[in-house]
């Protein structure tokens, strides 16, 4: 066989061994659990030629407005009323491609061990956005707290609550402060990705935790046009995998929970 015969063959099989699907995608996360998860979906990925690169926000409202400008390709943070809210306030054209994992959102405390020994009077701090906020104030009805108005779904706010035993003061914060104001209130519901950060134990260290059922189940997201494309496919299939399910299940003991 020649020389140029030899190279040629070289080349030939170089190519073959390139993945046919290899492609870059930015995908868009809270810094935190949904980043260090991501990082275990990424190896996963490269083996199918879809090379993920993490993109870390610091807060729930840029992600979607950074995939619906294109910025990024995809985003893993949300849950769909979280999605349908921003989707009907600003037009947004996002749609789920997969679930994820299941943050159960808590109530914490550093003046208080339990609930009961919140004083009559107290005041919480919540989420002010209509998701989140809406989603303590469910919780805080399913464990006895307080009680709101028949009908209001997913998203009540403090003006729906009809009966409030305790006398609890709502002070509304964005979800990416409210552990900040822990040291000022006399407990505060914090959502699982920001209570990490801020170096508390969802399980150990909750005095309220949601039960990890309904409709808060995260989710990733992509833009409508590009819902069928092929990499959205290796990404949720990725994900969903038993490795991924494995590492999120020992790193967060708990904490967070695989939803497929």
């Amino acid at each position: 066989m020649s020389l140029r015969m030899i190279s040629l063959s070289v080349i030939a099989a170089a190519a073959m061994a390139l993945p046919v699907s290899a492609e870059t995608i930015k995908v868009g996360v809270t810094a935190g659990p949904h980043a260090q998860i991501l990082e275990a979906v990424k190896p996963i990925a490269a083996k199918q030629g879809l090379d993920i690169q993490i993109v870390e926000f610091t807060d729930y409202v840029v992600p979607n407005a950074a995939l619906d400008a294109g910025d990024i390709q995809a985003n893993s943070f949300q849950n769909q009323p979280y999605l349908d809210n921003q989707k009907a306030d600003r037009g947004y054209k996002i749609e789920p491609a997969g679930l994820t994992v299941n943050f159960p959102i808590g109530v914490y405390s550093r003046k208080y061990r339990s609930w009961d020994a919140v004083p009559a009077g107290g005041t919480l701090s919540i989420p002010n956005d209509p998701t989140n906020g809406g989603r303590v104030l469910l919780l805080l009805q399913d464990k006895g707290v307080l009680k709101l108005k028949e009908g209001v779904g997913f998203k009540p706010t403090v003006a729906d609550i009809t009966d409030n035993p305790k006398k609890l003061k709502i002070v509304e914060v964005d979800a990416a402060q409210t552990a900040r104001t822990l040291d000022d209130v006399d407990a505060a519901a914090v959502n699982t990705n920001y209570a990490t950060q801020a170096g508390l134990d969802p399980v150990k260290d909750s005095i309220l935790r949601e039960a990890p059922k309904g409709p808060y189940v995260n989710l990733i997201a992509v833009r409508t046009v590009d819902k069928d494309k092929p990499w959205v496919k290796i990404l949720v299939e990725s994900y969903h995998t038993p490795e991924v399910r494995d590492f999120v299940l020992a790193k967060f003991k708990g904490a967070v929970l695989p939803a497929w």
